[in-house]
């Protein structure tokens, strides 16, 4: 428990420093020094409801824990999660919180996942050979985030921020319930799921909306494995949701 403590720790802190670096990184190239130029969409932070929409991409993977013996007890050599590519389209609301550099903000997401998980097992019948053995876990979710944003003061027509929080996901496509084969052997992941969040972006005004490009880190704070003691499942202990999503977003 301790060691998925430290690597679900350390996993957020990189995330939040790849995310701040980049911020840093892109101020300092492309905005101090700017010369005051003539401000885009002046009425915005007089709004207190911002309404808009977001589309973009994602990897997405899991954090897995295999079992103590699991190449005593099932032949399991190695395990290895691979990062696949998905998307995601969303649509906004953004709630100012009495000051132009605090916001909450609600983006109810349709996203599709998919992530593969490759297993290398003992053959008892050729020990000089292995079988290898690989499961695409494919999600399609309705996913819920609600954010916590800091921004800072207009420059010019540029701003930064970071947020974190929360996200409630429904897996569509779950199988949780589905009749395990022996033939042909999935693995089960639960329906619903929590993640934290953590990220940040940069927004450019246009005369009459707001352009922005954001990159945030999640993972899940739930163990999503249901263990059916099928050959795929029985060596693992615990799969965790993660995952990058990069975004654009429109908002009015």
């Amino acid at each position: 428990m301790n060691q998925m403590q430290f690597n679900t720790s350390s996993s957020v802190f990189s995330a939040m420093r790849i995310v701040i670096a980049c911020l840093v990184i892109f101020l300092r190239s492309n905005v101090f020094g700017q010369q005051e130029k003539t401000w885009n969409y002046r009425k915005y932070d007089e709004r207190t409801f911002h309404f808009g929409f977001m589309l973009g991409f994602n990897t997405n993977n899991y954090t897995a824990y295999q079992k103590l013996d699991a190449y005593s007890s099932f032949g399991l050599k190695s395990m290895e999660v691979k990062r696949q590519a998905g998307g995601q389209l969303g649509v906004l609301t953004s709630i100012k919180l009495g000051t132009p550099v605090l916001r909450l903000r609600v983006i109810p997401t349709l996203s599709f996942q998919e992530r593969a998980i490759i297993q290398t097992f003992e053959d008892p019948t050729d020990l000089e050979n292995d079988i290898i053995n690989e499961e695409r876990v494919n999600s399609t979710n309705i996913d819920i985030p609600i954010m916590l944003q800091f921004r800072t003061l207009r420059l010019n027509n540029f701003a930064a921020y970071a947020f974190f929080g929360g996200q409630y996901s429904v897996d569509l496509q779950s199988q949780q319930n589905a009749t395990q084969s022996l033939t042909d052997p999935f693995i089960k992941m639960r329906k619903h799921d929590l993640a934290g969040q953590v990220g940040g972006g940069v927004e450019f005004f246009a005369t009459y909306f707001k352009f922005g490009v954001e990159l945030k880190y999640s993972h899940s704070l739930l163990n999503g494995f249901i263990q059916d003691n099928s050959a795929s499942s029985n060596p693992i202990m615990k799969l965790y949701n993660n995952g990058w999503w990069f975004s654009l977003i429109f908002e009015g």
